[in-house]
């Protein structure tokens, strides 16, 4: 039916915490008990999926499941011990105190040889690994900038204008079929894929779950909108060249017009939005709010600390 169309169903579980909490939407078993949270590895299938479904409550939803759900006291208790376990890894896991200025140069620095998953598909991806990448990354761009709108209420003033005026160019513009989730199915279809909003979630790996939990945290949390908005500026910073890449290996591979017209607009796109989200949403916060620029700085670290991870896991793999 196409993205959007249809309420994906519940995925299969990977462990403990994901099966009782799939199992007891599913109305088969009670919640599982949030002190469990603390024992699981905070990147691994199990936890990710469980925070992942968790989330997907505030979203689409599932096909069979109750909407009172999302609200529900127990589920945001476990909810909120997964998130802890998940920001407490990553605060450990990525640099801390680093100069804002820095962290924004490090992006705009590309590696000589570019480098990373864009660079292998633009020189070695055949079309089974652009269907394998499409795959991971259809757990969010079939709901592109959906997690960043959370922000939007939390943000005034440039902060807020600027994040809006990215918003508005992602969600299409006012035409739907421009929308770039819609954009993305098309891709898919190019590439031989179902296009069903989260038809591919058991498919997810664990690495890509996470990056799209640090989303859904970052924005429904207010005490984290400078972390949303770091996350925001790391994406937008570096997908022109990336975007650039990527429609090469496209173009290479014949994977067909819808397939490169999606990394194609974003290469434009995104090189304005660039400028946006740094000068409007990243200095109208901070001159507002100066308190939260080392936010800002956890929300790109952290993005680039679970961007390589997906990248390790991918790489590997396609090098295997």
């Amino acid at each position: 039916m196409g993205a959007n169309q249809c309420d994906p169903v519940l995925p299969r579980h990977r462990g403990p915490l994901s099966g009782a909490l799939i199992g007891c939407l599913a109305e088969q078993c009670p919640l599982p008990d949030p002190v469990a949270a603390q024992e699981a590895d905070p990147y691994g299938d199990d936890l990710q999926l469980a925070l992942y479904v968790s989330y997907e409550l505030h979203y689409r939803g599932f096909a069979g499941v109750e909407a009172v759900w999302e609200w529900d006291p127990s589920l945001l208790t476990v909810r909120a011990a997964l998130e802890d376990r998940f920001l407490t890894a990553l605060r450990h896991d990525v640099p801390t105190r680093l100069s804002l200025d820095d962290v924004l140069a490090e992006l705009l620095v590309e590696p000589v040889d570019g480098g990373g998953v864009p660079e292998f598909l633009r020189e070695h991806g055949t079309l089974r690994h652009l269907r394998e990448y499409a795959v991971q990354r259809s757990l969010y761009h079939l709901k592109e900038a959906d997690p960043h709108a959370w922000v939007l209420p939390r943000l005034s003033g440039r902060a807020k204008a600027g994040m809006a005026a990215v918003e508005y160019d992602e969600f299409g513009g006012g035409r739907a079929e421009r929308v770039h989730a819609r954009l993305f199915a098309n891709l898919m279809a190019d590439l031989g894929l179902e296009t069903d909003y989260g038809h591919y979630l058991d498919y997810g790996c664990a690495e890509m779950l996470a990056l799209v939990n640090s989303m859904s945290l970052f924005g429904l949390h207010r005490r984290l909108r400078g972390a949303l908005v770091g996350h925001f500026a790391a994406v937008e910073i570096t997908s022109s060249p990336a975007s650039r890449r990527l429609a090469l290996a496209m173009q290479r591979t014949g994977a067909g017009p819808a397939a490169e017209f999606f990394y194609t607009e974003h290469v434009e796109a995104d090189a304005v939005h660039e400028q946006v989200v740094r000068r409007e949403v990243i200095r109208g916060l901070l001159d507002e709010e100066p308190d939260l620029e080392q936010d800002v700085v956890f929300g790109i670290t952290a993005t680039s600390h679970l961007e390589g991870r997906l990248a390790d896991r991918l790489l590997s793999g396609w090098g295997a």
